[in-house]
């Protein structure tokens, strides 16, 4: 019964990490970037990565998304193991990967095209998800030709349209000033309301984890290691109020206190 138990409670979390270590060799010696590890990620969470540079937090992310093996530990997705990337675990890096040749519509499209989906529902997708993310009346524009905001926003669709499982984020919006990242992170807390995602997001911003996450990932500097994590509901009330007033509020003010912390003990 305990057997059945657990492998029904297994089942639950789109990924488990278990015991994770992360080594490669280095100009002298094997260099450890995560020890350790140990990390389940259930349906729908929006999960956040704080930690020091250097710490590993963009390591782990390749290891869900399959570019990267473990040196030792498991990594499972559905119970099954992570042997390479595959669309169901969709990234968005932080410079935006649209191919310059292609127009956005085509951007956006490409993946759905390499799959054979046929063309009426290629089509039907891509303007969907086109219209998501606020491109509508651009899809016939080169990337050169769009801001770092909206060539963000493209390079979403182009992860949504394929209907991922889980959404990979590094540091997608670190290279946007400030009032461009903030529209940024509406819309991805608003696309996560939509489509139950499950959302795994890197970055180097405290308030952007607190205001986002779910659940929030401390990790020590190298090697890699989880620290601490919270668990949140203030993207819940930044979406519902105003956002300023969350931020002002003694428990968002204690926990950012007590993450920052924490980061900086380990510099």
């Amino acid at each position: 019964m305990d057997e059945m138990l657990n492998n029904k409670n297994h089942k639950n979390y789109v990924i488990s990490l278990k015991d994770v270590n992360l080594k490669y060799s280095g100009e002298k010696d094997d260099v450890t970037a995560l020890e350790h590890i140990h990390l389940d990620i259930k349906e729908g969470e929006f999960i956040c990565v704080l930690g020091p540079s250097g710490c590993g937090k963009s390591t782990l992310l390749k290891i869900i998304a399959g570019f990267l093996k473990p040196s030792e530990g498991t990594a499972k997705m559905d119970g099954e193991t992570i042997s390479g990337p595959d669309w169901h675990r969709g990234v968005v890096f932080q410079s935006p990967t649209l191919y310059p040749w292609l127009n956005i519509h085509d951007n956006v499209a490409f993946g759905l095209k390499m799959r054979k989906f046929s063309k009426d529902h290629t089509e039907k997708l891509t303007s969907k998800y086109l219209e998501l993310v606020g491109l509508n009346g651009f899809e016939k524009h080169k990337p050169y030709e769009l801001s770092g905001g909206m060539k963000q926003r493209a390079s979403l669709a182009r992860v949504l349209v394929n209907n991922p499982r889980m959404i990979l984020m590094d540091e997608p919006f670190g290279a946007l000033d400030a009032l461009t990242r903030e529209n940024m992170q509406t819309l991805i807390r608003t696309i996560w309301t939509k489509t139950k995602n499950t959302v795994f997001l890197i970055t180097h911003d405290v308030d952007e984890a607190l205001s986002l996450a779910t659940r929030i990932i401390v990790m020590s500097s190298r090697p890699g290691k989880i620290l601490k994590e919270f668990n949140t509901n203030f993207t819940y009330k930044v979406s519902q109020d105003n956002g300023e007033n969350v931020r002002y509020s003694p428990e968002y003010l204690e926990m950012r206190k007590e993450i920052l912390k924490i980061i900086n003990s380990q510099n």
